[in-house]
């Protein structure tokens, strides 16, 4: 897979690339609760979906679970002094956030994910965009 890291911006490439951390409550989909998807901002593997999207008041956007498990792995992290679970998409291997298990619904899980990992598709642009095949699960929420 070829990366697309030369069209990314600054907090972009430093977030997916080397590990940083966006802003809390200031990024772009903190609190952004339409119908769709979201993608990696590098690969666009589909990550995410909006109906597993809740507002965790963390500052970063929050999933209780993934919408293509196989597309997402986790690593020990232990860069700020303790253990925490990092997560990356499988394709492009880009930094997304950690996930804990703090959640509210019944999965106890919370992906805590930098909006500038991720791109949204929205439900009205997700066939022509290639993501089809996810429409039905979407609409059905």
């Amino acid at each position: 897979m070829k990366k697309n890291i030369d069209k990314l911006t600054r907090i972009q490439f430093e977030v997916t690339q080397n590990g940083a951390t966006e802003a809390p409550f200031t990024n772009e989909y903190c609190n952004h609760f339409e119908p769709g998807i979201y993608v990696d901002i590098v690969s666009r593997e589909p990550l995410f979906s909006s109906k597993d999207k809740f507002n965790s008041n963390c500052g970063w956007p929050s999933f209780d679970k993934t919408l293509v498990e196989d597309n997402i792995t986790e690593h020990s992290d232990f860069d700020i002094g303790y253990m925490r679970v990092e997560v990356k998409s499988k394709e492009a291997n880009s930094h997304l956030g950690h996930v804990f298990e703090d959640g509210p619904t019944k999965t106890k899980l919370r992906y805590c994910i930098n909006s500038a990992s991720i791109k949204f598709i929205p439900l009205s642009k997700m066939k022509e965009e290639g993501y089809g095949d996810f429409i039905d699960e979407i609409s059905n929420s």
